[in-house]
């Protein structure tokens, strides 16, 4: 069984070829002003024309409003659309629906008890991202969560895991959850939002190790 790869936080072309050498699956391009690993939507636009037909696109948006959204979507074109702040399971549907553009849903996961409210976005999110509990910033903080949470849970919507994953962790973490995807952002730079080419092969190959283990 292969485990899908998501590289998060690209800003430049030598790092999109890096994730696709690596053999990932997705790369995210993070439109929040607020993140190192921001980028403007020109910028985006560039970075998904350079990207080779093997990784899909997925854009990063933190509570933009429907003009924002819009735009954004537009003038990156991307596979994908992942919300990452506190959006709504209605609006997630709506844009799903208006874009016609698979949209995923990154949420903190503190306990059980959040486990069980992932399951309102049943119909509306094509994946849920279960990532750490969001702080300053929504992701990306290089933070993990406890991953026996998500130990015998029948989840009803496809699903991720992110939070703090790096080549060392990934697969004790995929030993304790099986998750059919993983993200990584921090864990694959040299500094906040740089991304390093190295890391990114690491992480790849510990991931498709694993895999070829089961």
């Amino acid at each position: 069984m292969k485990t899908q790869i998501k590289i998060c936080g690209l800003s430049n072309e030598a790092s999109v070829a890096a994730a696709a050498e690596a053999g990932a699956d997705y790369i995210g391009l993070v439109h929040f002003e607020k993140s190192p690993r921001h980028v403007t939507l020109e910028r985006a636009a560039e970075l998904r024309e350079a990207a080779p037909d093997s990784l899909k696109i997925v854009l990063l948006l933190v509570n933009a409003d429907p003009k924002l959204t819009g735009r954004a979507v537009n003038m990156v074109r991307p596979d994908l659309i992942q919300f990452h702040g506190g959006e709504t399971p209605e609006w997630i549907k709506l844009v799903r629906d208006q874009t016609s553009i698979k949209v995923w849903k990154a949420l903190g996961l503190k306990d059980k008890a959040t486990l069980a409210k992932s399951s309102r976005f049943e119909g509306a999110a094509d994946r849920l991202l279960f990532d750490a509990p969001a702080k300053a910033l929504p992701g990306g903080t290089g933070t993990s969560f406890d991953w026996s949470v998500l130990a015998g849970h029948e989840h009803k919507v496809p699903w991720g895991l992110a939070g703090g994953l790096d080549s060392d962790n990934v697969v004790r973490a995929m030993e304790a959850t099986s998750p059919p995807l993983v993200d990584v952002s921090s864990g694959v730079e040299s500094a906040p939002g740089v991304k390093d080419v190295d890391r990114i092969a690491a992480f790849c190959q510990a991931v498709r190790t694993y895999d070829k283990t089961r």
